[in-house]
């Protein structure tokens, strides 16, 4: 591929190291690359990133901690800077948010007393989509 028709992600650039696992905010990530976050009444999705405007929307309907999620999610999109929500760009995005949501040191001690992955995934407190995201992510 090309190297000049791939984008160079903006957390790659503009991002500060931000911590892993319970401690990532994405809510500091999407500041620290420039976008701004809105929590308001969304119809019919829980997230929306808009690039073009620097701004992501989150759905004022979700937990804080179902917010997080979301978030995570979308400042992925916000990184790649995706103009939509084709299946492989949600997929990028997935894994972008799992790679910041799961500490792989988290994960490694989990794993040393559990072998349940609902007990690990609700210990982690990610989505399963995100988990398989992440586990996937590292088998490539």
């Amino acid at each position: 591929m090309n190297p000049q028709l791939t984008p160079i992600p903006r957390w790659a650039t503009t991002s500060p190291k931000l911590p892993k696992g319970r401690a990532y905010d994405p809510w500091e990530h999407a500041e620290a690359i420039g976008f701004e976050v809105i929590t308001r009444r969304l119809r019919t999705a829980n997230g929306r990133t808009f690039p073009e405007y620097g701004q992501i929307l989150i759905s004022d309907r979700l937990r804080v901690g179902q917010q997080r999620l979301v978030l995570a999610h979308e400042v992925g999109h916000a990184a790649f800077m995706h103009p939509d929500d084709r299946p492989k760009h949600e997929k990028q995005a997935d894994r972008f948010a799992a790679q910041n949501l799961i500490c792989p040191d988290e994960l490694a001690d989990l794993y040393a007393w559990c072998r349940d992955e609902r007990r690990i995934i609700a210990e982690l407190g990610v989505t399963t989509r995100l988990f398989r995201a992440y586990v996937l992510s590292r088998a490539a």
